[in-house]
């Protein structure tokens, strides 16, 4: 069975703040995604630098029923346009196996219900989308980089 991939913009400057250990810190663009060995990386790669890269906050706590705690991008909408690019681009890979009606880019700091104070705001820029992959259960990888115009 093929291993499950995803493409994220890594936010390093969110990552002292993040008490998820098995993934970088990140805003989600398309999870899962094509199977590493059947992406067409030149076709990634172009729509990626189709794409302006953009600076933006992490402006405020969030959380999810079920206890998902995440922190808000703002602007979101830069996310949105990428994440809509590669969706339409793949529509195979509806977002989160299109269990939901609306996708709001976020980073989640814990799927566990706890309570955070990160010093807001963020301030991050996305230059680049990250294509990771889970190398066993749990445990995801970089693979490669793909820059932003």
């Amino acid at each position: 069975m093929p291993r499950r991939t995803a493409l994220v913009v890594v936010v390093p400057e969110a990552q002292p703040h993040v008490l998820i250990t098995h993934v970088p810190a990140h805003v989600t663009i398309l999870v899962p995604f094509v199977p590493l060995d059947e992406i067409d990386v030149d076709a990634l790669r172009e729509l990626v630098a189709s794409q302006a890269a953009f600076d933006f906050v992490l402006d405020r706590v969030e959380h999810w029923e079920g206890g998902i705690v995440w922190l808000h991008p703002e602007p979101s909408e830069p996310f949105s346009r990428l994440i809509r690019a590669v969706w339409e681009r793949w529509p195979e890979c509806p977002p989160y196996e299109g269990t939901h009606e609306i996708v709001i880019p976020h980073l989640t700091v814990s799927e566990e219900p706890v309570e955070v104070d990160p010093p807001l705001p963020i301030a991050a820029r996305a230059d680049e989308v990250t294509l990771i992959e889970e190398e066993e259960p749990g445990v995801w990888v970089e693979r490669m980089r793909f820059p932003l115009a």
